[in-house]
């Protein structure tokens, strides 16, 4: 046997040499003369051109080629990393500076204290270890940088990776029943995905949106997809010109988002109820919307406005000349608040962008009544407002006026979303129930500001007679007691 052992190393020897793998590792050579599969991996892998034997993860004397000592206890051989073991393992190596700095490495030393916070690091369904280990994702024995294409995680690998588990109802229904398994399926639907399909290793996948060791769930306020991060994560693309300029898009639209009237309730307000990016062009499924889809987008939340948009005479207009519905008049990243202004005939009122007194007068002259009607509505309500605060600081009971002010404020939200209707009656019939009620506010603050008045003017007179009586008394008292 001592023979055949000799006769193996020196038929290896200088293939362990041309493999930069020292002449005394025992270990690589007597697998590599038993041709299994694990040793030709293992000549492709990283850790192989570095220099590391298998020792360096099962342990063991790999100068020794006595198989009892080589794999003794004593010397530190335990096999087959399970579970955790495995992870742990490779962080002796990847979780210390100075040994990633012998090997010339500048990976980051972070990953298993990243991985150790994730959603990944969760107790299998075993009760015995995380659910991922770094070979999960990495392998075993051919392990090569991500930049290699023949990595596991090499970006135009890396979603084939992650749907092994994603994709697998049984296996994600022991860890997250309500989580979807098709997210991989519309991702190649989406943009990125067609793109990804390509080659294009540019393009968004896994990782770019979801980080890689220390991924998080997305209710967490550290995660990369939380509401409140993920108009910043898709902004690291696509506010980046020099990244994005071989594809043609603008590089502006999270600029745009932040001074918008969703990116301030959200970024400013953290409202997270107001729309990030995923809400108009979808999460794994992404893509820009198309004419037909705006509508349906805005409409997941704009539901009313959208419902009277469709029996408006502009329906048939916008689809005659093929104008997305919602984005024509509002825009699409930079909406703004909807404010007054953005009605009627003036220059800031965006029915004036197709209509005039010579083009499309109709429209025109109704979207002139609608800013008529309106404006008097708020002249009104600022008018009851005003009379309400004056009744109240000279102390009057005014609660009931006061609340019924609120049916004239809501009778104006109601007018702005009337507008969408494009209907003068329907909007009129809105705004004047909103004008009866301001009128009803101005008639009783009134009411109770006279009552004020009269009542300090009762009060100035009976003041007067009872300091004349009193006078009086006093004189005739003063008149019947002297001498």
């Amino acid at each position: 046997m001592r023979l055949t052992h000799l006769t193996l190393f020196s038929s290896l020897l200088i293939l362990s040499m041309k493999n930069d793998v020292r002449a005394d590792d025992q270990c690589y050579i007597c697998h590599s003369g038993l041709g299994d599969t694990p040793s030709q991996q293992y000549i492709s892998d990283i850790h192989f051109k570095k220099g590391i034997s298998c020792a360096g993860c099962h342990g063991g004397d790999s100068t020794s080629d006595d198989m009892d000592i080589g794999m003794s206890k004593k010397a530190g051989f335990i096999g087959v990393p399970k579970g955790d073991e495995i992870s742990t393992r490779c962080a002796t190596c990847h979780s210390s500076d100075k040994v990633m700095k012998n090997y010339g490495s500048i990976l980051p030393t972070n990953q298993w204290d990243e991985l150790q916070k994730s959603v990944h690091a969760k107790v299998s369904f075993t009760g015995r270890e995380h659910i991922v280990q770094c070979t999960t994702c990495h392998g075993v024995h051919g392990i090569v940088g991500a930049k290699n294409p023949a990595s596991l995680v090499y970006p135009l690998n890396i979603t084939k990776i992650c749907s092994r588990c994603h994709s697998n109802a049984s296996f994600m229904r022991s860890y997250n029943p309500s989580l979807p398994i098709d997210q991989y399926e519309k991702y190649k639907t989406s943009i990125h995905g067609m793109k990804h399909a390509t080659g294009d290793t540019k393009v968004a996948q896994c990782v770019s949106c979801h980080g890689n060791h220390g991924i998080r769930s997305s209710n967490d306020t550290r995660s990369t997809i939380h509401p409140a991060n993920l108009p910043m994560t898709c902004a690291k693309c696509h506010s980046d010109a020099d990244y994005m300029r071989s594809y043609n898009i603008p590089t502006d639209q999270f600029d745009k988002y932040r001074n918008s009237i969703h990116g301030r309730a959200l970024l400013e307000r953290k409202d997270l109820a107001a729309p990030a990016c995923n809400d108009c062009h979808g999460n794994h499924g992404a893509a820009p919307p198309g004419v037909q889809s705006v509508s349906k987008v805005c409409g997941t939340c704009h539901a009313l406005n959208a419902e009277l948009f469709s029996a408006s005479p502009h329906k048939k207009a916008f689809d005659e000349k093929k104008f997305p519905e919602c984005e024509t008049c509002h825009g699409n990243h930079n909406i703004v608040h909807a404010a007054d202004e953005l009605i009627g005939t003036s220059p800031t009122a965006v029915c004036t962008k197709c209509h005039s007194e010579s083009n499309n007068p109709k429209g025109f002259f109704v979207a002139k009544t609608m800013r008529q009607l309106i404006d008097s509505l708020a002249r009104q309500q600022q008018c009851a407002e005003s009379l309400v605060v004056d009744a109240e600081q000279k102390g009057m009971e005014i609660s009931e006026a006061k609340f019924k002010l609120r049916d004239a404020h809501q009778a104006r939200l109601q007018s702005r979303t009337m507008i969408h209707s494009f209907n003068e009656a329907k909007f009129r019939e809105v705004v004047s129930a909103g004008i009866s009620v301001t009128l009803f506010v101005q008639s009783e603050a009134q009411k109770a500001i006279d009552e004020y008045y009269f009542r300090r003017k009762g009060l100035g007179i009976s003041t007067l007679i009872i300091t004349i009586l009193a006078v009086s008394l006093y004189l005739y008292i003063k008149k019947i007691e002297s001498p």
